[in-house]
């Protein structure tokens, strides 16, 4: 009797302490994994080191040029590589004709079909108008112009808008002239939403073409 007394109890510990060691640790959520400014929550990676969190920004983070770009390309077609608008132009990047033609494109059902076709062209196109706004560039990067702070990647957006002669026009009007495309998107507008964005290693070339 005694014997079997000790082994339910015996018993008993062993489950209890299995128990305990299989129960997970405590986690302090609001610490680490996210923290709620007003209305809006900022995920970060798992770290108690402040230094060290990272704020996440789903689906592209930061200031990198994939986030430029699918913002650009989400804007203009909401990434649709094969959108053709009721103007005529072009997929992902909405792209003209002649634009088309000034970076070495020439067929455009193959360029509507091909996705890479597209992602070289849009970078092709801010080379060449880097190149052609240069001066632009460096007068006004860093500065404020009719209430919208200039940047580089806002500069290249709004080339992409409407040109980079009708961004020369805006900031020769130091921004008073109101400049918009056949849908009354403004130039002031890209200038201001595509603003801050890193397009430092886009290679200046006013003689960029695709090159298959």
């Amino acid at each position: 009797m005694i014997k079997k007394w000790y082994f339910y109890t015996s018993l008993t510990v062993i489950v209890v302490f299995l128990s305990y060691s299989f129960k997970p640790h405590k986690k302090d959520t609001n610490e680490w994994f996210f923290t709620k400014n007003n209305d809006s929550v900022s995920y970060s990676f798992p770290s108690l080191e402040e230094q060290e969190n990272t704020n996440l920004n789903i689906p592209f983070t930061g200031n990198f040029f994939i986030a430029f770009k699918e913002a650009i390309g989400f804007k203009e077609s909401q990434n649709k590589y094969k959108k053709v608008n009721s103007l005529g132009y072009l997929g992902k990047y909405q792209f003209g004709n002649e634009t088309l033609r000034s970076i070495g494109i020439h067929d455009t059902d193959k360029f509507l079909k091909s996705p890479k076709l597209q992602e070289k062209a849009f970078v092709a196109l801010l080379s060449k108008n880097k190149s052609i706004l240069k001066d632009v560039i460096a007068k006004y990067d860093g500065k404020v112009v009719n209430g919208v702070l200039v940047t580089e990647s806002g500069i290249l957006a709004a080339a992409h808008l409407g040109g980079a002669g009708s961004v020369k026009k805006y900031f020769r009007s130091n921004g008073r002239r109101y400049i918009k495309d056949a849908y009354g998107t403004s130039i002031q507008s890209y200038l201001k939403a595509f603003g801050g964005y890193d397009t430092s290693f886009i290679v200046p070339d006013v003689n960029a073409v695709v090159t298959l």
